[in-house]
């Protein structure tokens, strides 16, 4: 027999749905015919799989072991995963990621460039992986508990961008941080290092239009499919010398490369940018300073005055130091700021 008694991030959902996750193998004819026979219960009585879980509620599986393990599936693979994590290939970026913020449902870190926040291929050790080894090793999270709930990045940033990204250690933690992306509450701002003269703050709107074959975008004046996405950029110039200017970046919307590609439109591409910068100028970059990636850092974020749950983030900003190569391309091009150097809570 295996009981689960429900924690604070399993309670709000059905019962089914928490059988579903706990054996993920296992076909819904089975769970069905378990609850009809009472040989899955809830609180010691005969259950439907309807019924909305509650905290420290009582689920009795009267399973062999051997059934149980057999419909884990997924969970067994994944329990396998985080037991052999130090066999994983990992990037030695890994080691420069910060925790800038962290409460009871939240995480937030400053996160290197050279990091996914999310897995692209199953053997990818990403953000996700860390978060949870992160409250693994710190006692947070037990692996008994992933098989219902995983921790998860909120927002993205491109590999090579580096900044200020969310994670939910709770169920309310996700899903505060997932509204509050979805909704566009929060405020995302950004400081680039990009080329020519920016004089004037300015706020670009487009068409955003994707190449799958090669993962690159073009920004558009006008919409012209249906899959085009709609983007509002809004930046500020902080300093400039003639040649390059230091931008502070707000996104209005969030679409994948967007502040590169619409600032690459108004001819002012990202230092370090491959795909959208200039050959030339990246090349004496890379001699000179040894820099591989876009000088793209996610700086800031502010968080409204009022939340439905997560009440720490009531109002919080947080600002994020950005690394040391950036700061030393600005201080020798002549672009730097104290903003540079900003960290705060």
């Amino acid at each position: 027999m295996k009981k689960i008694v429900v924690s604070k991030n399993e309670a709000g959902q059905k019962l089914l749905k928490l059988l579903a996750k706990y054996l993920n193998a296992a076909p819904q004819s089975f769970l069905h015919k378990m609850l009809r026979k009472k040989n899955i219960t809830l609180n010691g009585k005969k259950a439907d799989g309807s019924e909305l879980l509650r905290e420290t509620d009582e689920v009795c599986l009267f399973l062999s072991e051997e059934t149980i393990t057999s419909f884990q599936g997924k969970n067994a693979e994944n329990t396998t995963a985080v037991e052999q994590k130090k066999t994983t290939n990992k990037p030695k970026e890994l080691s420069d990621i910060r925790v800038m913020y962290e409460d009871e449902d939240v995480l937030i870190l400053n996160k290197p460039a050279g990091v996914l926040s999310q897995k692209a291929v199953p053997e990818d050790y990403s953000l996700n992986e860390w978060v949870i080894d992160y409250l693994l090793d710190q006692g947070k999270l037990s692996k008994e508990a992933l098989q219902t709930f995983r921790p998860g990045v909120c927002n993205r940033l491109d590999r090579n961008t580096s900044g200020l990204i969310t994670a939910g250690k709770s169920l309310a933690g996700l899903q505060t941080l997932s509204e509050l992306f979805k909704e566009r509450t929060v405020h995302k701002d950004y400081l680039c290092i990009v080329q020519g003269a920016v004089k004037n703050a300015s706020r670009l709107q487009g068409y955003l239009e994707k190449d799958a074959r090669t993962n690159k975008v073009t920004v558009e004046a006008k919409k012209r499919s249906e899959e085009s996405s709609y983007i509002e950029t809004e930046y500020t110039p902080v300093t400039a010398n003639g040649k390059y200017t230091l931008l502070r970046v707000r996104l209005i919307t969030g679409k994948t490369h967007q502040i590169r590609a619409h600032l690459a439109s108004v001819g002012h591409p990202l230092l370090g940018d491959a795909k959208y910068g200039m050959p030339a100028e990246n090349r004496q970059l890379r001699d000179r300073f040894g820099l591989k990636y876009q000088l793209l850092h996610a700086a800031y974020l502010e968080f409204p005055e009022t939340l439905s749950a997560c009440e720490e983030l009531f109002g919080r900003k947080l600002s994020a130091p950005v690394p040391q190569l950036f700061l030393r391309i600005a201080k020798e091009l002549g672009v730097y700021d104290r903003c540079l150097t900003e960290e705060g809570q």
